[in-house]
């Protein structure tokens, strides 16, 4: 298994250093990431003669649908690799590899090496994602009240890291052709490769592979007691709310992104800017945003009033549902203009509540898992977390495919109805589902 015990490397701005080298790691991971997101969609089905692959809208959302499932469902196998042979810190550099070579490789033409660039990018990021976001709880002692905190740290690394590159690399494209705009997504991954082998020194103890028995002679292979048997459950329920959260959220990279492209009046003085710039108004709002919202729960503990990591989760999906009913605003506006375009704000303000929503419900659940998981299937569960990402990625995919038939406007209310209620289903089920956490997040304190 992994040791994802805190190591002792020093502190910057209260937190462990390390958490800073996973923070640049996975900002610069996450560049490359996304930056390749803002433009697949519409590379797949840009004409040929404009430089794309010529696919229609249907057969380009159904590829982002299986190609985002893929990319999470490997953090399985990642996981596993890292609990059985390698450790935390191997699988993560294992994966940087895949990754650099995998986003290089998009820069090439041709569809022989386009397959072949996102195949190696499906297994970079299996071996990497999950266990890099397990390394940043194994920085905290048990009851570390920071942890979470420092999960929203490491969020907003990821966001900046969205932030830059949608937008550079979406212009890029624009300018220069699609494929300098995976080729500058690649230069970020070998950035964020380099800021990881450099910072070694302050992930000691972090991450490394300690086979058979943990550091307190403990055999791991012992059989799991009822409480770590009630945790595991209930980790694998909360497996539901990410399906859904995401299935509805990941319509950003797909079918939102389509709409901008073709019903979003997106001139702004003047100038007409490209869809897959929007990609970055996510990622500017969790900068924004992130640390008020963090201080808003925060502030809610210290009152004694809700705030479980279900509870945020819960809230999460309603508030990420509301933006949708911004989407079907935005709908009945384009079909009700002459151009058939609706206004740019509906787009901005359905981002908004979507990034509230996200702030709310990811960065808690990554959070949970370290907090519930039993050390010994640590990467395995944080592995099942992003597989459970993946199919919420591939019901987006489907969402989006369906919506050539039923329409824009059904589509996104459809998903607006549903995410609400689901999240007051939640709400309801609270208590018995917090019973199966054992008091995991109770007593959690500040640890000097």
């Amino acid at each position: 298994m992994s040791n994802i015990t805190t190591n002792n490397s020093g502190e910057l701005f209260g937190h462990p250093k390390g958490l800073f080298i996973l923070f640049f790691t996975e900002l610069w991971e996450r560049f490359s990431y996304y930056g390749m997101r803002a433009i697949l969609v519409l590379f797949i089905y840009s004409s040929i003669s404009d430089g794309g692959m010529g696919w229609t809208k249907e057969e380009a959302l159904g590829l982002y649908g299986w190609y985002t499932m893929l990319v999470y469902l490997m953090s399985i196998p990642g996981g596993l690799l890292a609990d059985r042979l390698v450790g935390q810190k191997k699988a993560v550099m294992i994966g940087g590899v895949l990754l650099c070579a995998g986003h290089l490789v998009l820069a090439v033409p041709g569809q022989a090496a386009f397959f072949a660039g996102l195949t190696l990018i499906v297994l970079g990021v299996g071996a990497l994602k999950p266990n890099i976001s397990t390394m940043v709880g194994g920085l905290y002692k048990k009851g570390d009240i920071r942890r979470d905190k420092g999960f929203t740290i490491f969020y907003i690394g990821i966001n900046i890291g969205a932030f830059l590159s949608s937008i550079s690399v979406a212009y890029v494209a624009e300018l220069y052709g699609w494929h300098y705009g995976f080729g500058l997504a690649g230069i970020g991954m070998i950035v964020g490769q380099i800021v990881y082998v450099w910072g070694q020194k302050f992930l000691k103890g972090v991450g490394d592979f300690i086979p058979k028995k943990s550091e307190s002679g403990e055999d791991n292979r012992k059989a799991l007691t009822k409480v770590e048997k009630d945790r595991m459950l209930v980790l694998f329920l909360s497996f539901i709310i990410i399906i859904v959260f995401w299935g509805a959220f990941e319509q950003a990279g797909g079918l939102m992104n389509i709409y901008t492209n073709e019903k979003i009046d997106r001139t702004i003085f003047g100038t007409e800017i490209p869809a897959g710039v929007f990609q970055s108004v996510n990622s500017f709002f969790i900068m924004t945003f992130g640390t008020l919202v963090a201080a808003y729960w925060a502030k809610r503990r210290i009152k004694g009033l809700e705030e479980s990591s279900l509870f945020k989760m819960a809230i999460g999906t309603i508030i990420m549902g509301t933006g949708f009913i911004m989407m079907t605003a935005a709908a009945v506006d384009a079909d009700a203009s002459t151009d058939g375009k609706g206004a740019l704000i509906w787009l901005i303000l359905a981002y908004f509540l979507h990034t509230i929503g996200e702030l709310c419900a990811s960065p808690v659940a990554l959070s949970f898992i370290t907090k519930l998981a039993p050390v010994k299937y640590a990467s395995f569960m944080m592995g099942a977390y992003f597989a459970a990402t993946g199919l919420g990625n591939k019901v987006a995919g489907l969402l989006g495919e369906y919506s050539a038939s039923w329409g824009e406007l059904e589509t996104f209310t459809g998903i607006a109805i549903f995410a609400i209620l689901f999240g007051v289903v939640l709400i309801l089920a609270l208590k018995p589902l917090k019973r199966l956490t054992h008091g995991a997040e109770d007593g959690e304190a500040e640890v000097a």
